[in-house]
C-alpha cells in the first residue's frame, strides 16, 4: 500500500504532530504551516491554541481557572 505521512518534531526529538494518508486524498500545506507556527509560539510562550487557530488570534493561557470554561474564554470563528 501507497501512503504518505509527515510528522513534526520538536528540538528535543519529540515527535508533536503526524499525519499519515492515502493517495487518493493530498495533504494541506497551509496547515502544516499553521502547526508549525502553532507549536513554536506555544514554546515560546507556553501559552495554547484553540481549535482553529491562526496565528495573530488570541491565544489561552493555561491554568486551574480555565478548566471547564474554555467555551466561555474562546469563541470560535467558524467561517469555513
Amino acid at each position: 500500500m501507497n501512503i504518505r505521512g509527515r510528522f513534526l518534531i520538536d528540538p528535543e526529538g519529540i515527535i508533536q504532530a503526524m499525519e499519515v494518508m492515502t493517495p487518493p486524498v493530498g495533504r494541506n500545506v497551509a496547515e502544516l504551516i499553521r502547526q508549525v507556527k502553532a507549536f513554536q509560539h506555544t514554546a515560546k510562550t507556553g501559552e495554547v491554541m484553540p481549535s482553529g487557530w491562526q496565528p495573530g488570534r488570541p491565544t489561552l493561557k493555561p491554568g486551574p481557572d480555565l478548566v471547564g470554561r474554555v467555551w466561555e474564554v474562546w469563541k470560535p470563528d467558524l467561517a469555513f
